[in-house]
């Protein structure tokens, strides 16, 4: 490695496994034997769009989660408008046991409070600095700050004031400055706790 401070997580994506197979798993299970491999991920159900079919969404996430235990590997989980089979799979396949960051979290503090108690951690980034991210915001408010894990999503979900951008995490004071607003403690405090 060229920077010692860069790890990686392996995954398929939700939205590319429609083409995938059992050999695909083989090929991940072998990039994890890579030293600086540290999560299986991003894997998960995103329901925004039509395709690839939910059942193939479903098949092949719990088929990462499974890979995941295989491994002893924690997991980075995307949840896109599937909060509830999120959820339920995710409870079927133990991912207490595993743990991990729900990356770009979009759902309701109880939501949170329930990842939390599983041992997860909750990836909050650009979308916490939008107006008309309420939601999110009071999930912040209302989950430990020793829970969160700042993200940036690049190249998406730029924060204000370089929303429509392409992200950068050059961009994480931003993320930073709106979560000690939110909490009332300082924007040091939030960078060493997190």
């Amino acid at each position: 490695g060229q920077y010692d401070f860069i790890y990686a997580a392996v995954g398929i994506h939700p939205e590319e496994v429609g083409m995938i197979d059992e050999s695909h798993m083989e090929w991940l299970k072998s990039l994890t034997e890579g030293e600086k491999v540290v999560a299986i991920g991003e894997i998960g159900l995103d329901y925004h769009y039509e395709d690839p079919v939910r059942d193939i969404q479903k098949v092949w996430f719990e088929r990462q989660l499974e890979l995941a235990h295989e491994v002893n590997l924690p997991v980075c989980i995307h949840s896109r408008e599937a909060a509830k089979d999120t959820l339920d799979i995710m409870k079927k396949h133990h991912a207490e046991e595993l743990g991990g960051v729900i990356h770009c979290f979009s759902y309701s503090t109880e939501m949170a409070e329930t990842y939390i108690d599983m041992g997860f951690y909750i990836g909050i980034g650009g979308v916490v600095t939008f107006k008309n991210s309420k939601k999110l915001k009071e999930v912040v408010k209302n989950i430990p700050l020793e829970r969160i894990v700042l993200e940036t999503d690049c190249p998406y979900m730029a924060p204000v004031p370089n929303r429509g951008k392409r992200n950068s995490s050059l961009y994480l004071p931003y993320v930073v400055s709106a979560i000690a607003d939110i909490k009332g403690v300082t924007e040091e405090e939030v960078i060493s706790v997190t």
